[in-house]
């Protein structure tokens, strides 16, 4: 069940979820682990669209020109403010544009109530916890947000009064993700990178220290692999499925329920040509497994059937190894079309590496993190805006200009809400999260 709009109190988000807090509090209109509001002045925000090829919009106003001169060499004087986190503008503006529109000033440190009216202009808060080691992953558990950082995990407790709880301390966590109906976490994690899983009702007895805290050990490595890359989980029909990259050759893994309750081996490709960045699985038209994955070279498909593997797109203007954020399998194509997004750029190919739209996906600036967000919407994180684009076209929807450079990382989203995290700078790092008030994908 989707939590509402985090303009509402504790007791109104996901209650039926794992919650955490004392019994009978008083209940508050705000939000206790955010920071208080800045006043700042608000009004109508303007639409804007970088040009990329015949099919992009012409829109060049006030605001795409603020944009050009945000992400130039020099900050333009209205980012200098220092009141002003992120400015905001193009969102819900329509397909004509007025002579002359405002950029509206968006604040992050916000403090909602409940009778704030919604608009159409996405809000970006952050929490006021500081972290002291490098934030590299989060998953969020019910309502609640899990985070993993360089030196341990730790939970975010988003429904009670903002406290953070030290589940396991001296190890690494580089990605993870939540599976509640099969009551676990799998993550990468350790000084070699294994693929382990671990059960939440374990972390829920840490948490709450409980009497008589389950017997049982809390985790389990999946297969005896070391040096994990990345991993991506994908549902097809009942059987969900944990696709690995590893050094040079992707596994892929299905969950077996009870009375096994873990993954099993299901296919391995060994010796690659191309090393594996990230990993994915489509299914095409519901019946055929296909793993697509990226390596600095390009990006390559595995029959899961055949075990043939050949290329679907491989750069061929750039010079030298590129960079693989993210492969995203196109809604209603039955999986057969994809945005492959490296570099600056991104490419609609379908799996058999035929280019499908006249159109290549470019950013306005070289982002540090890519993601999918379940809105229909891709969203870029570049050192001087935060860009918000169609998935299916590439047309820019909105931008969110930062007062001053600064290295972002996506963390994870659901439904309309999008986690990222500020790198390292100094002593510590924050999380911030952002509402596009979009309706949301369901989840599984």
């Amino acid at each position: 069940m989707p939590t509402r709009n985090e303009q509402a109190s504790s007791s109104q988000e996901d209650s039926a979820k794992f919650f955490i807090g004392a019994a009978g509090s008083r209940q508050s209109s705000v939000l206790p682990d955010l920071l208080p509001l800045t006043n700042s002045p608000t009004s109508s925000s303007g639409s804007t669209q970088r040009p990329q090829d015949k099919s992009t919009s012409d829109e060049n106003g006030l605001a795409s020109n603020q944009y050009r001169m945000a992400v130039g060499s020099k900050p333009p004087q209205f980012l200098q403010q220092k009141q002003k986190s992120f400015i905001s503008f193009g969102f819900g503006a329509g397909s004509t544009m007025p002579p002359r529109r405002e950029l509206s000033h968006i604040n992050v440190n916000v403090t909602p109530t409940t009778s704030e009216t919604t608009t159409d202009t996405p809000e970006i808060r952050k929490y006021k916890k500081r972290f002291n080691s490098e934030v590299l992953c989060a998953a969020l558990w019910g309502v609640n947000l899990l985070i993993g950082t360089e030196n341990g995990l730790m939970l975010l407790d988003r429904s009670g009064q903002g406290k953070v709880y030290q589940l396991i301390s001296r190890r690494r966590f580089q990605q993870m993700e939540v599976l509640e109906g099969q009551n676990i976490l799998v993550s990468i994690s350790g000084k070699k990178n294994k693929i382990r899983v671990y059960y939440l009702s374990w972390l829920k007895s840490k948490i709450l220290r409980m009497e008589g805290m389950e017997k049982r050990n809390g985790w389990v490595n999946v297969g005896d692999m070391e040096g994990a890359i990345h991993f991506k989980i994908v549902k097809y029909e009942r059987i969900k499925f944990l696709v690995i990259g590893l050094k040079d050759s992707v596994e892929i893994y299905a969950w077996a329920p009870k009375p096994y309750h873990k993954f099993m081996a299901f296919k391995s490709f060994g010796v690659l040509q191309n090393k594996p960045a990230l990993v994915d699985l489509t299914i095409e038209e519901g019946t055929r497994l296909k793993v697509v994955y990226g390596s600095q070279n390009g990006f390559h498909a595995v029959d899961v059937d055949s075990g043939t593997v050949y290329d679907i797109y491989m750069p061929s203007h750039t010079q030298g190894p590129i960079n693989p954020h993210c492969i995203v399998p196109l809604p209603n194509t039955n999986g057969m079309q994809l945005l492959l997004c490296y570099d600056n750029e991104g490419v609609y190919v379908n799996t058999y590496g035929k280019i499908t739209k006249n159109v290549v996906l470019q950013w306005g600036e070289l982002p540090t993190s890519v993601a999918y967000i379940g809105t229909g919407q891709i969203m870029g994180w570049g050192n001087k805006a935060i860009e918000i684009r169609s998935v299916e076209t590439g047309h820019l929807d909105g931008v969110f200009m930062h007062k001053k450079a600064q290295k972002l990382k996506f963390l994870c989203e659901r439904n309309d809400k999008v986690f990222f995290s500020s790198a390292r700078s100094g002593s510590s790092c924050q999380i911030y999260f952002m509402t596009l008030n979009k309706p949301g994908l369901a989840n599984w």
